[in-house]
This record gives C-alpha cells, sequence and structure tokens, in this order.
C-alpha cells in the first residue's frame, strides 16, 4: 500500500478490524519509509451499476458523491455521519440488488430522497431543492406541502392548520 504521506511503497498492517456489519475491514498501517500512521478500508468490490446522466453520459456510481450530497443537505442539522453512511450503503444494496447493468441518475436522486424524507425532513427539502432545481418559493412551497401531507398521511394525523388570529397571539 502506498503512503499517502511520502508515497513510499513499503507499508505494514498494525491493526485490522471488521466493521459491525462484516462487510469491511479497517486497518491501521504504518509506513516504513516516514514512520506515519494512516488507515484503509478493504471491501468486497461489488457490481453497481452505471450511472447514466441528463446529457447521456454513463458514469460508475460514486457512493462518495451520494454521500458528499446527504452530507451537505443534513449540514449543521443533527444527523450522524453513522446514519447518513448507512443511508448510502442501504441504496448501494439495492442497486446491486436490482441487478441492472445502468441506472438514470433521475432514479438514484428519487431513491435517495425517499431515504432521506425519513431520516431529515430540513434536509430533505434541502437536498429536493438543489436536486429538483426548483425555479422560484412557489415550487419549492409545493414540495413542503406535498411532504407534509405525507408526514401528516404517515403519523395518522395531519397539523392542524393554524389561524391568522392563532399567529398573532389572538386566539
Amino acid at each position: 500500500m502506498k503512503c499517502p504521506f511520502c508515497a513510499a511503497l513499503d507499508t505494514k498492517v498494525t491493526d485490522s478490524r471488521v466493521s459491525a456489519t462484516g462487510d469491511v475491514i479497517r486497518r491501521r498501517r504504518e509506513c516504513e519509509g516516514c514512520a506515519r500512521r494512516f488507515t484503509t478500508y478493504e471491501r468486497v468490490e461489488e457490481m453497481l451499476p452505471l450511472v447514466v446522466k441528463k446529457d447521456g453520459r454513463r458514469e460508475a456510481f460514486d457512493r462518495q458523491k451520494v454521500l458528499g450530497g446527504l452530507r451537505r443537505a443534513c449540514d449543521k442539522r443533527a444527523v450522524p455521519l453513522a446514519r447518513l453512511e448507512e443511508t448510502v450503503e442501504a441504496l448501494e444494496r439495492e442497486l446491486i440488488d436490482i441487478g441492472d447493468k445502468e441506472i438514470s441518475s433521475k432514479s438514484v436522486g428519487e431513491r435517495v430522497m425517499v431515504r432521506l424524507r425519513e431520516i431529515d425532513p430540513i434536509g430533505y427539502v434541502r437536498f429536493a431543492s438543489v436536486y429538483r432545481q426548483f425555479r422560484d418559493i412557489d415550487e419549492l412551497r409545493s414540495e413542503i406541502d406535498q411532504f407534509a401531507e405525507l408526514s401528516g398521511e404517515r403519523n395518522g394525523s395531519a397539523r392542524p392548520v393554524r389561524s391568522e388570529h392563532a399567529e398573532r397571539g389572538q386566539g
């Protein structure tokens, strides 16, 4: 393994641990050239589908790209990074299980939004606003209204609509 600090090829493994899910091995390594330590992760390379972009380009599914989008959407929110990583892993598993060789970027984005809707409503709206490229406040409002309706149905009751008087503290 090449050292990320000095580019030496001689490194030794000082510690190996299997993740809780058993699908990743974390290895602590030490460079024999500069004596600095670093961590690597080893996982089975699975056959993920190619992502077909809007313009027809095809690129490999990139878990870091999806995780980055989730992190930006949930920035400064009380969502643990581990939860976002689990979400990406579940998405990867779903894409592998489907077995298709290609999937549209639109389908990937929609699948991410379904998961994010369950994790954090604000993160969901942030992600949707970028993903769906809202042109104005009315499109954003419509998305929030649809989300509120779905949330009300899932919880068994819709939120009560506040009257103008109640908002002013008049009853």
